[in-house]
């Protein structure tokens, strides 16, 4: 428990600095001196800064997917769970780019790292998916001739929302009900008109 402690404490002063200072001006002397830890303890749990670059990375996924998680449990129709998943989901990313620096940040550019250890976050977040919109052929209320290809699908949607709703581009999660009602009419019913 406190080895755990320790080391979720030297992550958390690590990604206030890596987002202060950038990645390359941070030194693990500097995480170290922020802790309150000697350089001992931080080499115990980490053998670089590369290290505990990465397990920021982690952790900030982590926390997103806990968010994520959340929703599954709401007592909601798959429909309004599945928009529910939405605001949480691009909130999640908007909050983590908001904890750590501005797109232009150190802490985002190394994009090969991030998307390597995001590899993991996005497995889940489909199942997640996955998940409610079995529920929702269930309820009777969805239904996809491929559960697995539309929460893909859904996905990478979202992911290509990311940057335009962080740079405020674009708000599809705003509280104006005609964005909320278009968003919604485009996934549940598509724009085919029905004959």
């Amino acid at each position: 428990m406190a080895i755990s402690k320790t080391r979720n404490m030297l992550i958390e002063v690590a990604r206030q600095l890596f987002a202060k200072l950038g990645v390359e001006n941070t030194t693990m002397n500097d995480i170290a001196i922020a802790s309150h830890k000697g350089r001992r303890t931080l080499y115990t749990y980490f053998n670089n800064k590369n290290e505990v670059y990465q397990a920021v990375i982690e952790s900030e996924l982590e926390n997103m997917y806990k968010d994520l998680q959340t929703v599954l449990s709401k007592k909601l129709p798959a429909d309004e769970k599945l928009m529910l998943f939405f605001y949480i989901r691009l909130d999640a990313v908007k909050k983590v780019v908001f904890r750590n620096g501005t797109l232009r940040a150190d802490f985002f550019r190394d994009i090969w790292r991030v998307q390597t250890a995001r590899k993991a976050f996005d497995k889940k977040e489909i199942e997640v998916l996955k998940q409610i919109l079995q529920d929702g052929v269930n309820e009777g209320i969805l239904e996809m001739p491929d559960i697995g290809l539309t929460a893909e699908i859904l996905h990478h949607a979202l992911r290509g929302l990311e940057i335009p709703y962080i740079r405020g581009q674009i708000d599809p999660l705003n509280s104006d009900s005609r964005r909320y009602e278009n968003i919604s009419s485009l996934i549940f019913h598509g724009i085919k008109v029905k004959r």
